[in-house]
């Protein structure tokens, strides 16, 4: 951890005035902005195009439809992560988080685009995106049910989670066909082992850079092994604009109500990534008009999404871990890695260079950002208190939640709806359980 005097000297160039990375508000000079902004843009690029690719394949869009989403995927998360940074009216946290495409829709997109194809999927998301976005503008109103010890479950269990999902890119990624091969693993601890090394050496502020350099080493050891694939860039145009309506919105009621759905869930993600964001890295609880900005971002950001054709769009966790990790939250250095990713989208050559990080890179680095969310969750149930009231609620929500979504078959007598919502979505039930035993278990426990 950094003294205070190592980050005084770092927050200033001489008499310019530059701030610190470790203060919200203020500029960083651009030579340090840019790559702090580029790993968090490395932390998240595999994880944001991954969810369009298995989307795409199941709807039955071409490769060049697929490309041109991923594309577009970039594009609406750089804006996105910019109106996070810098609001527009009530619409934005003015919080360091990084958006990307969410990977809690796959599942029923997956379901509704295989029966009525995508232009389904297009309709649903414009409108489930305005009900979350008017949902957070009047989030005041309802937030009360989301207390400190709901908020902490959901951080806990979104940490929980993506510990799978840091597992399965270290072993090369779902579906691979060399997964857990000899070579993944050494390419995955080769990317972990420069990140701790990174950390543990480096002086000053560049500790910070760990997840960086652990990916630059991991990507250079991955070329020479042959894992690198660069057909994708020698095929990308320069320069390409993304395509307004590119299909035709389809709207059907019933994939409607399955995606309001899932966007509940995701709008619980995006409280528990935010209460996360405000407690790991400015010590300090979140305000309701933080969440407000933060929910009615997700959802006006998501419906534009679904207007250029693309999926919905959420705070990332993983990027939330590399602020618990790394306590880098300026909006300015945040501001680089959106600038990027809008570049990413505009040449798509250079989002093409950035889409062959191989998977066992990723994972190596990513393993300590999931683990830092779960940690960040821990700490925020240990500043509710640990009392008798406290400890059921987290105990049977964790136990419930990670425990039946690890067995899908216990949600077999409820509707499809049900099951699409829950059965494989830990977060989702954790969400649901705390706010039922906090609403029936008596606040006079411990007196009783």
């Amino acid at each position: 951890m950094n003294t205070i005097k190592e980050k005084s000297k770092f927050s200033t160039k001489g008499t310019s005035g530059y701030s610190s990375v470790y203060e919200l508000d203020g500029t960083v000079p651009i030579a340090t902005a840019i790559p702090f902004g580029l790993q968090h843009v490395l932390a998240m690029f595999v994880a944001n195009i991954t969810p369009i690719i298995i989307v795409a394949g199941t709807s039955g869009l071409s490769s060049e439809q697929s490309a041109m989403l991923i594309q577009c995927a970039m594009m609406i998360a750089g804006i996105g992560t910019i109106i996070q940074l810098y609001p527009i009216w009530k619409i934005g946290s003015k919080l360091p988080i990084v958006m990307g495409i969410s990977f809690t829709f796959v599942s029923v997109f997956c379901t509704i685009g295989a029966q009525y194809g995508y232009g389904a999927i297009v309709g649903a998301v414009i409108v489930g995106g305005l009900m979350e976005g008017f949902l957070g503008l009047f989030a005041k109103y309802w937030r009360k049910i989301i207390t400190p010890i709901v908020a902490a479950s959901v951080v806990t269990a979104i940490g929980f989670s993506l510990l799978n999902v840091g597992a399965a890119s270290f072993g090369g990624g779902n579906g691979a066909s060399d997964f857990g091969s000899a070579s993944n693993l050494l390419l995955g601890t080769i990317t972990l082992v420069t990140c701790l090394a990174f950390n543990v050496l480096a002086h000053k502020h560049y500790k910070q850079l760990s997840v960086l350099a652990g990916l630059v080493v991991g990507y250079i050891v991955a070329i020479f092994m042959g894992k690198v694939d660069f057909t994708a860039v020698s095929q990308s145009s320069m320069i390409a604009l993304p395509q307004f309506l590119p299909f035709k919105p389809e709207f059907h009621l019933n994939a409607i109500i399955s995606v309001v759905l899932i966007f509940l869930v995701s709008a619980t993600e995006t409280i528990g990534d935010t209460s996360a964001l405000t407690k790991s890295g400015l010590n300090r609880e979140v305000s309701d008009r933080e969440i407000a900005g933060s929910l009615a971002c997700d959802g006006f950001i998501s419906s534009l999404s679904g207007m250029f054709g693309c999926m919905p769009i959420t705070s990332f966790s993983q990027n939330v871990g590399l602020v618990a990790m790394t306590k880098v939250v300026n909006r300015f250095t945040i501001l680089m890695g959106a600038i990027i990713m809008i570049l990413a989208g505009l040449f798509p050559a250079f989002g093409a260079i950035l889409a062959t990080l191989p998977e066992p890179v990723l994972g190596g680095c990513t393993l300590i950002m999931f683990g830092s969310i779960v940690v960040s969750g821990l700490q925020m149930i240990g500043d509710c208190g640990y009392n008798q009231r406290n400890l059921i609620i987290v105990a049977l929500s964790l136990s419930i939640g990670i425990g039946f979504t690890q067995v899908p078959d216990i949600f077999a007598i409820f509707p499809d709806i049900i099951r699409s919502v829950f059965a494989e979505n830990c977060v989702a039930v954790v969400f649901l359980t705390p706010i039922i035993l906090s609403l029936i278990l008596p606040k006079s426990m411990e007196e009783q």
